[in-house]
C-alpha cells in the first residue's frame, strides 16, 4: 500500500517534510506548547508513571464505560476518569476511579461547567 506523499511543515519558516502537520522537531515543540497554554497544565507532571500504571490497570479491570453501562450501551472505555477531582482532594483509590468514553467524559466536564 503506498504511503501518503510528505507536506511541508505548517511551522513558520520550516523547510522540513513532515508525515503529519508538524516535522518531529515542531511537533515535540506545539505538543509543549498545548500542554503548557492550552490544557493549563502539563499533562507530563501532573499524571506520572505511577498514574499511569493505576489507569491501565483499572481499564483492564473495567473495559467498557460505566456509564453507558449503567444506560445498557456496551462502549469501550478510552479513559479513567476522578469523580472527585484531585485539585479538590480527589484520590486515585479504585472507588474515586470510573473508565469512560471520550462522550461521557465531556459531558461530565460539561455538567460541571469545566469546559
Amino acid at each position: 500500500m503506498p504511503k501518503k506523499p510528505k507536506r511541508p511543515c505548517r511551522y513558520p519558516s520550516c523547510p522540513k517534510l513532515a508525515d503529519g502537520v508538524y516535522c518531529e522537531e515542531h511537533a515535540k515543540l506545539m505538543n509543549a506548547h498545548y500542554n503548557k497554554f492550552s490544557r493549563g497544565y502539563d499533562s507530563n507532571e501532573r499524571y506520572s508513571k505511577a498514574w499511569r500504571k493505576i489507569r491501565d490497570r483499572y481499564i483492564t479491570a473495567h473495559p467498557l464505560c460505566e456509564r453507558c453501562l449503567t444506560e445498557g450501551r456496551y462502549i469501550p472505555a478510552d479513559l479513567v476518569h476522578h469523580k472527585k477531582p484531585l485539585s479538590e482532594g480527589g484520590s486515585n483509590d479504585d472507588n474515586n476511579l470510573m473508565s469512560l468514553c471520550y462522550s461521557c467524559h465531556e459531558k461530565i466536564h460539561r455538567e460541571r461547567g469545566d469546559r
